[in-house]
């Protein structure tokens, strides 16, 4: 293999595109509610290294803890640990120190 070939697939291999380093996240809260208990809303990940969205139904009024122990139960048990978490600072994130 030529030597371009080989710098070129370090940097590859090296891209945090292509590991699970960076997961961005957001809410969607415009569906309706349909009862006491029924979820209103949806988090939305997205898989950097499949490049595929994962939906959570959820509560719009869920706080910062219930949304992480729902992103450990049911997505890290899925995909395996990644570095970070890009959310738009929501409020719930950003109240709580």
């Amino acid at each position: 293999m030529s030597k371009s070939k080989q710098r070129h697939r370090k940097e590859v291999l090296n891209d945090d595109s292509n590991t699970r380093t960076n997961i961005p996240m957001d809410w969607v809260t415009a569906s309706s509610q349909g009862g006491d208990r029924s979820f209103n809303a949806f988090l939305v990940l997205v898989d950097g290294y499949r490049k595929t969205p994962m939906f959570l139904k959820c509560h719009k009024d869920d706080t910062a803890m219930e949304t992480g122990i729902m992103i450990c139960n049911r997505i890290i048990s899925n995909t395996g640990l990644f570095q970070k978490i890009i959310s738009d600072r929501d409020p719930k994130f950003t109240s709580e120190i």
